[in-house]
């Protein structure tokens, strides 16, 4: 069936090739403008073609894949690389852990409980 496809609706082949969890996240993607082709924002009812580059956001990773194959099912995760070539660079999937936590107060390990005066210290701190 795969083969004998012309063209396919972005949003089924952004759910199909696993780039969003469901059909409705692709297509409120392509509404909210965060689905591009060739620099320009596409609506969900767009068809997609093989050679096609698209630029996704999802989460805080915009994603470039091209496009290498149609389909209009969703498939396993090993054959998605048969109908999408991932182009994004290292440094955008390096985005999301580079946020850390950094703790306002640092209490060294193996010091103990904190006494009641530490406590209200620390009560202070987060009040402020």
């Amino acid at each position: 069936m795969e083969a004998d496809l012309k063209s396919v609706r972005i949003d089924k082949w952004l759910w199909a090739v696993r780039l969003f969890k469901t059909r409705t996240q692709a297509a409120d993607a392509c509404r909210e403008g965060k689905v591009t082709i060739g620099g320009q924002t596409v609506k969900a009812s767009r068809d997609v073609r093989p050679g096609e580059i698209i630029l996704a956001k999802v989460g805080d990773i915009t994603r470039t894949i091209q496009v290498l194959g149609l389909l209009e099912k969703r498939v396993g995760a090993p054959r998605v690389k048969e109908f999408a070539l991932d182009l994004t660079p290292e440094a955008e999937l390096q985005k999301p852990r580079l946020r850390t936590f950094v703790p306002i107060f640092v209490r060294p390990k193996g010091a103990g409980r904190p006494t009641k005066k530490e406590r209200r210290d620390l009560e202070k701190l987060s009040e402020e």
